[in-house]
């Protein structure tokens, strides 16, 4: 009797296909949600300095603060999903709240009356980078089935390769396979011994080419996405003024990551004479892992009114882990294939990803109480990213992929303040230009945001209201299924903040 294996894990030595340029921008971009000032303002803080999710855009900003204070935020996020795919429109909403920013910084006056450097300040701050939460269905009527996918992977494979040996549990050969051969020949694997996907008859056994038994024009697909998990950013920041005109800093940034996603694949719809009728996939995918960067800032007082900011931050070099499981069925597998299910879990080798330095130049004016203008410019170059190790064949495909499909990013960033006694009214706006040089896989990003804060002549209560539009094109699978579905998503984030001081 087939005996169900609960949990193995197992070390492949290939790289995951998962493992791509999406890996490079789902962990290199950052969509800093922060305190509701900073968010309200578009994030122009480059040149301001004085709240505490500024220090991500410069790290000079914690001189700016004037005595010892604490910060920190919450925020509720509505994620809209406009899909279009195949001329087919789903819509899908999911709303989340979470505390997205807490710190706190500590000011030091200097006491000798005689020295250039008026203060120091020690500023500590958790950030949520990214919020990977979401969730959407991805439906329509496609000419590209599921059995492309395995038909990409198995073509070449000798077929005793992928074949279960007497004796042998299916799932132990699923594994086994895996560790031995590579993501590749596995997942050839799973179409061959779902039925999807069989060898031509008299074919060459060391080089073995296959067909599908589904039959078919256009078929009916249904994809179930959703996503759990964040980026969140730890920074511990040291920064100082002189002689009341130049603020410098510098920042240590500790990257957490965790991202769970997990896909729900149903294909329908096949010929009348097929002999495939119905087919599903489900992956569930799992990343693990941390990072670190460091950024260096300076801000310029050139008078009163006028205020110059720029900051480095460097690359990040993450370490992360990925495990996945799947499972497979149709209407022609074995009863035993459903023994391969998200219980038997693949363990791969620890993988780094290295995204890109960013520069940034800022601008502000500032009209004594009454209020300020702001704006920042940022520039990354994502062709710089790099995934390692380098010495591995599927990640020397990804970086030539890299550096010739993404190119360079300008971020503007503009946010004004007006203060009425004790109340301030804010405004900003983002444009982030698309990584992909052909500006369609991801789109620009536009944010316009508004807010309010109340000043209680010590602490202070603050509210922002941002919205976020972004078109993406997404494949269903990395291979096979390569006409995209086109996602319209609108992120609305709503933020409260409260800051103490002392």
């Amino acid at each position: 009797m087939k005996r169900h294996l609960t949990f193995i894990l197992v070390f492949l030595c290939a790289s995951l296909s998962a493992q791509n340029i999406n890996d490079v921008l789902r962990y290199g971009t950052e969509n800093i949600q922060g305190t509701a000032r900073f968010q309200s303002m578009g994030g122009a803080f480059g040149a301001l300095g004085g709240d505490l999710s500024a220090l991500n855009i410069n790290p000079a900003g914690a001189a700016v603060f004037n005595n010892t204070l604490i910060t920190f935020s919450g925020t509720y996020v509505n994620t809209d999903n406009e899909v279009n795919y195949f001329g087919t429109q789903t819509n899908s909403n999911i709303n989340d709240t979470k505390i997205n920013q807490i710190g706190g910084v500590f000011v030091f006056n200097n006491t000798n009356s005689n020295s250039d450097w008026k203060k120091f300040s020690l500023a500590f701050n958790y950030d949520l980078t990214r919020n990977f939460e979401n969730n959407y269905l991805i439906s329509g009527r496609s000419n590209q089935g599921v059995d492309s996918y395995f038909l990409n992977f198995a073509d070449g494979v000798p077929v005793g390769d992928i074949q279960t040996l007497d004796g042998e549990l299916i799932e132990n050969a699923y594994l086994d396979i895996g560790a031995n051969q590579g993501f590749g020949n596995q997942q050839a694997f799973l179409g061959f011994q779902a039925f999807l996907i069989d060898p031509v008859v008299a074919d060459d056994p060391q080089n073995t080419q296959y067909v599908s038994n589904a039959s078919y024009i256009d078929v009916d697909q249904r994809l179930q996405r959703s996503s759990i998990g964040y980026n969140s950013k730890f920074t511990a920041n040291i920064a100082s003024e002189y002689k009341d005109k130049l603020y410098l800093g510098t920042s240590l940034n500790f990257h957490s990551v965790f991202n769970e996603r997990v896909d729900r694949l149903t294909e329908t719809g096949y010929d009348a004479d097929s002999e495939i009728q119905r087919t599903t996939f489900d992956n569930l995918l799992v990343t693990e892992g941390n990072g670190f960067s460091f950024t260096l800032g300076a801000i310029a007082k050139l008078n009163e009114f006028v205020r110059l900011g720029g900051s480095y931050q460097s690359p990040t070099w993450y370490r992360l882990n990925d495990n996945l499981s799947q499972r497979i069925n149709s209407n022609l597998a074995p009863e035993d294939i459903t023994f391969i299910d998200f219980n038997i879990v693949n363990l791969f080798e620890t993988y780094t990803i290295q995204t890109p330095s960013k520069l940034t130049g800022s601008l502000a004016l500032i009209f004594g109480k009454n209020g300020l203008l702001s704006f920042d410019y940022g520039y990354q170059d994502f062709s710089n990213a790099k995934l390692r190790p380098s010495s591995d064949p599927s990640f020397q495909t990804v970086n030539s992929d890299i550096a010739n499909q993404l190119g360079a990013v300008s971020t503007f960033r503009f946010g004004g303040e007006y203060r009425i006694a004790q109340v301030s009214l804010r405004a900003g706006y983002r444009f982030e230009q698309s990584p992909y040089a052909n500006t369609e896989t991801i789109g620009d990003l536009n944010s316009i945001s508004g807010g309010i804060g109340y000043n209680f002549g010590g602490n202070r209560l603050d509210f922002s209201l941002n919205r976020i539009d972004q078109q993406i094109n997404e494949q269903l699978l990395d291979t096979g299924l390569i006409t995209p579905a086109t996602i319209n998503r609108i992120r609305t984030n709503a933020t409260l903040s409260y800051t103490i001081n002392f």
